[in-house]
């Protein structure tokens, strides 16, 4: 343990437990509510089928064979059936130490679907749209079993959201199951219910689309390389880097905390896992500080959620998107530099003013962990992040085979000091951590695919589109408001990865009618999907860092997106400018765009703390909000007030901040 670790002042909070974190974990985010089995058999038999699913996609995923794209999607789905069935309970009162007899049965049914597909594979594929009786029972089955899963894992707003739209793909007079038609444009011819399962069972479109495709292989490959990093002490490692950094400073725990969980989120791509991971650490800290409860909370939820927009990983959505685009992942990784950095500048410069409005100061030098120890025990932990920015950008390998190699290379890496080693108990522990980790990501993804056939099949994204560009009445801003609206609406009630998934399928197209960059677009989505865990009425990261921190939960929610202020205007930034973006922009311009947005996030800082040397004025508010704003247009003329505004904004407070030392000294 690091000297900052092992001090403790008189009335601290304590460190939490494993068992309080876990308990923290299942209040606030369903997917951590999991079986411990108390059979060691059942409990031996599932850690080697964990191992199994592991080792099937570190070997069929990664590109040295691949099977055919239904056989491995359709093993892949099974494969995660299998074990959400295992590891959740059907209801609360259900044992969670025993597996139901019923969760055999439906784990059975769910091996038969593969089983099925593997041996009649090419006339499945010969019968699509034109289905037998069969493959109708086998798509019925499969769409039953990946509704009964995600409701155990992922509560039931997916299933229930997934339901709708399929009764909506069954309605129609002309051919649907359900005579009865939609009144206006979302008027559609009509399924059966035949059509729709071998929609949902024999296509790429369905249950075995894209998101699915993306989930059996990035998502899982990278979900790994996050699981061996845990491992072999990265948690660690990121904590002690940052408080070498960081914990000096003025506001320095606070600091230390959004480096931390940013580090983290970027790997893990949780972010409630990682609020309760960081947190139980660096919110006692926090408070002891200085800091009231809700603004400590609130740090390591901002923190966290924004790991996921900070490449070079980016959490699990940035594989889905993507692949979506048909764009390369390095490409999205460029495009997505600017904005994220953007963003936890916004949130160091506020910590910073606060810091200095309440007088505070660092962490002692002689209770932090000194740099040149965390390099000398740790400071090999970074390669394998170096290694895997050389593979995505310099290799010419794909993605997959980036993150296979980067996990070998992090096995072999961490064996170089005896405090990160990896015993063969740790590998194999990481490998059935990787299999359970992914459940909630996976079956998410294959529940999306229902959402996402239905639209497909009935073409409601493009009537949703016109719908959104008609209440906008055509005009950008409006249409922006209103995608943000339904992207956090959605977000309050989903996990983050199917909440963008179906945003970017129903809004992104709206967007790109009006004129906007499909990558542009999918962005903007993506960001108020993220950001729907900070917003209440229900904000998961926010609610969960509350529960660490004691402070209002509620107040903790509206502290967090006064926090992240930057990050909910600069989807907005690159719509309107998307040089923010790097696409096709020279170097030079970028730095300047760079430069420019980094200065109004600085200017919106200002009017939120309301400090800047000292108290702001009223007046220097509205002056820095109307700089920031100048400063977001980002025109040439725009660009030269609102610097100018800055320098202004700037002179003002610093001579303000001057003359009341004199006065003071002179009394």
């Amino acid at each position: 343990m690091s000297e900052l670790e092992n001090t403790k002042a008189p009335g601290e909070e304590h460190e939490m437990t494993e068992k309080e974190k876990q308990e923290l974990l299942e209040k606030f985010d369903k997917e951590s509510k999991t079986r411990s089995f108390v059979s060691p058999t059942v409990a031996m038999a599932f850690k080697i089928f964990a191992i199994a699913v592991t080792l099937y996609h570190l070997v069929f995923s990664s590109g040295f064979y691949m099977p055919e794209t239904l056989k491995h999607r359709s093993m892949h789905v099974a494969m995660i059936l299998i074990l959400a069935f295992a590891m959740y309970p059907a209801t609360k009162k259900a044992s969670r130490k025993v597996i139901a007899w019923y969760d055999y049965v439906l784990m059975a049914l769910s091996a038969a679907v593969p089983i099925y597909m593997w041996t009649d594979y090419f006339n499945i594929i010969n019968r699509a749209g034109n289905p037998n009786t069969m493959d109708v029972i086998m798509g019925t089955l499969l769409t039953i079993l990946v509704l009964e899963a995600t409701r155990r894992v992922c509560g039931l707003a997916l299933p229930i959201i997934s339901i709708i739209f399929m009764i909506y793909s069954l309605m129609g007079t002309k051919q649907g199951l359900i005579p009865i038609d939609i009144p206006g444009i979302f008027l559609h011819r009509g399924y059966t219910w035949q059509k729709l399962m071998s929609h949902f069972f024999a296509n790429t479109e369905g249950i075995f689309g894209s998101s699915v495709n993306v989930a059996s292989t990035y998502i899982f490959l990278f979900i790994a390389f996050g699981e061996v990093m845990n491992k072999c002490g990265m948690g660690k490692f990121f904590n002690d880097f940052a408080n070498a950094i960081a914990g000096g400073t003025k506001g320095g725990p606070a600091k230390v905390a959004v480096v931390a969980s940013g580090l983290l989120g970027m790997i893990n791509g949780a972010a409630v896992a990682v609020v309760v991971t960081t947190g139980s650490f660096t919110i006692p800290l926090m408070k002891k500080s200085g800091y009231d409860d809700e603004f400590a909370g609130a740090v390591v939820a901002t923190g966290s959620v924004g790991g996921q927009l900070m490449p070079p990983v980016m959490g699990a959505a940035a594989f889905i998107m993507a692949e979506t685009l048909g764009m390369k992942y390095n490409e999205l990784l460029i495009s997505a530099i600017i904005p994220a950095v953007i963003y936890y500048m916004g949130i160091l410069f506020q910590i910073q003013m606060r810091a200095e409005k309440m007088g505070m100061q660092g962490v002692p030098r002689d209770q932090l962990p000194k740099m040149r120890d965390v390099m000398k025990d740790y400071g090999h932990l970074s390669l394998p992040l170096v290694f895997l920015v050389y593979m995505l950008f310099f290799s010419g390998k794909t993605v997959i085979m980036a993150a296979f190699y980067t996990i070998i290379f992090t096995i072999v890496i961490a064996q170089l000091r005896k405090n990160t080693r990896m015993s063969i108990d740790d590998i194999i522990g990481a490998m059935v951590a990787s299999a359970k980790s992914t459940v909630s990501v996976a079956i998410a993804c294959a529940c999306v695919g229902i959402i996402v056939g239905s639209c497909s099949i009935t073409g409601f994204a493009l009537n949703m589109a016109n719908t959104i560009i008609s209440i906008g009445g055509k005009s950008l801003m409006f249409t922006l408001l209103f995608t943000m609206v339904t992207c956090m609406i959605l977000g309050m009630g989903l996990p983050s990865i199917p909440s963008y998934i179906i945003t970017s399928t129903i809004a992104a197209p709206a967007l790109v009618q009006l004129g906007i960059p499909a990558l542009v677009a999918h962005l903007f989505c993506f960001y108020f999907a993220m950001f729907a865990n900070l917003t209440p009425p229900v904000a998961l990261a926010a609610f969960a860092a509350a529960g660490i921190s004691g402070g209002n939960p509620m107040k903790t929610g509206w502290a967090s997106v006064k926090l992240a202020l930057a990050g909910f205007i600069l989807p907005y930034m690159f719509v309107y400018n998307t040089d923010l973006l790097l696409l096709n922009t020279p170097l030079l311009k970028g730095i300047q765009v760079a430069a420019t947005a980094a200065v109004g996030v600085f200017l919106i800082s200002v009017a939120v703390e309301g400090y800047l040397f000292k108290k702001v004025s009223v007046l220097i508010r509205v002056l820095s909000i109307v700089g920031a704003y100048l400063l977001i247009d980002s025109g040439f003329v725009t660009d030269i007030i609102g610097i100018a505004i800055f320098a202004a904004v700037l002179i003002i407070q610093r001579t303000s901040a001057k003359k009341s030392v004199t006065i003071t000294a002179a009394k």
